[in-house]
This record gives structure tokens, sequence and C-alpha cells, in this order.
């Protein structure tokens, strides 16, 4: 026995259909000038950290929402920060490395 034919649906209102394929491709990254990038100095002994844990947080939300390598998650939060015109500095994959091994960045 074999199976039915699939139901064919025919697309009437293709200026929404279009419309409707346009808006899933779409993306927006919610940059909040306000967020504190840089870590604020605590007064412990030994060299401070550069980026606060938001900005590593960000970094690695990057890293896992669009399954890059460390590398290249450098640079598209480069230029993600150059497209919203904030001129803060990007960590290296290397501070990355190290941070995200720590237990207060985590990852949602």
């Amino acid at each position: 026995m074999s199976k039915p034919a699939p139901a064919r649906y025919r697309t009437t209102n293709w200026s929404g259909y279009n419309d409707a394929l346009r808006k899933r491709g779409s993306l927006l990254i919610w940059l909040d000038k306000e967020m504190t990038w840089l870590a604020p100095h605590e007064g412990r002994p030994g060299r401070p950290p550069v980026f606060s844990n938001a900005a590593i947080q960000f970094y690695l939300s990057i890293k896992v929402l669009f399954k890059l390598p460390l590398r290249q998650t450098a640079g598209m939060v480069a230029s993600l920060l150059h497209l919203a015109g904030l001129d803060w500095p990007v960590p290296d994959f290397d501070t990355l490395c190290r941070r995200r091994k720590a237990p207060a960045v985590q990852i949602q």
C-alpha cells in the first residue's frame, strides 16, 4: 500500500508570505550602552580582570548561538560592537578560554 500524496497548499497572499520569509531571517541583538563592559577593580592582590562577567557572558552567548570557535567569535563580537557604534575593546580568545571555566560566568 502506498501513502497518499500530501496535501498541496496554494499561496494566495504572496506579499504576506514574502514578508513572513523576510522576518524569519531578521536578527536583533540588543547592546545596552550602559552595560559594564570593563571589570571594576576589586582591591584584591594580583592582576585584576579587564572584562566584566557580563562582557564574557555576552561573548560566550554569541559563541553558543552561532556555533563559532573562539577566534571567529572574537571577530563577530568586534563587528557587532563596531556596527553598534561602541568603542569597547574585545576580549581575545585566550581570555575567554580562561574565563569561561570560572563558575561566575553562566551561559544561558
